[in-house]
Formats: C-alpha cells, sequence, structure tokens
C-alpha cells in the first residue's frame, strides 16, 4: 500500500478538530498507476471525515499519479502547488481542496507557527 493509501485508510477517516466546524463535503481522489485507477471517496461532516473505496460522484474530484499522492500524504507537496503545476487535476469545488492542508501533514521537520514563536519568545 503506498503512503497516499495508508494515510488515507488509517490517518484521515476519523475526527479532526483542527477543521473548521462548518466544513462538509465529499471528494473523490482518483490515483492513477499506469493502465489501473484507483478511487478514494472522502465524506466531510463537520469535524467527521469518513473514507471508503467508491467511485461514485463527488462535489470535488482529484486526479493524480499514485507519486504524486503520495508526496502529498508524506507532506512533501502542497495541493495548491501541485494544482498550480499541473500534478493534479481538479473538478469542482475548490474550496474543500485546501481541506487536504488540514488532512495531509506538514512538510517533514516542520513545526507550527505558535510553537516556533513561543520558542522565540523563550520561558516566561
Amino acid at each position: 500500500m503506498g503512503a497516499s493509501a495508508e494515510h488515507l485508510a488509517r490517518r484521515v477517516a476519523g475526527h479532526h478538530p483542527e477543521l473548521p466546524e462548518s466544513t462538509s463535503g465529499t471528494l473523490r481522489f482518483d490515483l492513477r498507476e499506469g493502465a489501473r485507477t484507483e478511487h478514494w471517496y472522502l465524506t466531510i461532516d463537520h469535524q467527521d471525515v469518513r473514507v471508503d473505496r467508491s467511485a461514485e460522484e463527488a462535489e470535488l474530484v482529484v486526479r493524480a499519479d499514485r507519486e504524486v499522492f503520495d508526496r502529498l500524504a508524506e507532506g512533501r507537496l502542497h495541493p495548491a502547488a501541485a494544482l498550480l503545476r499541473n500534478d493534479l487535476t481538479v473538478k469542482g469545488n475548490l474550496r474543500l481542496l485546501l481541506t487536504l492542508r488540514r488532512l495531509f501533514p506538514g512538510p517533514p521537520g516542520a513545526r507550527h507557527p505558535r510553537e516556533t514563536a513561543c520558542g522565540l519568545a523563550g520561558p516566561r
């Protein structure tokens, strides 16, 4: 199982308090590997995410090679950057594309801005 499939199956499904409570919608990922396409379907209902294997229609459909999805899932590629470089294509509600940044990890070694600011300010 590639990084993207493992991330979707094991880490994306469930409750995500980092998502705004008003976030809801459906996303379908079409992962291409050679002549084969694997479909993953996410249902976001407020802060809960359900992950299924389905090719159903969705509000946002994201298509890319598996290698691109693996880089997204590992935090080595930002979804907007991938879109601008034509590494992935999207059809539908682009607002949901930004949700991926909260579901996928940040770059390796990245720290939350608050942690960095607190470290610069020193102990109180």
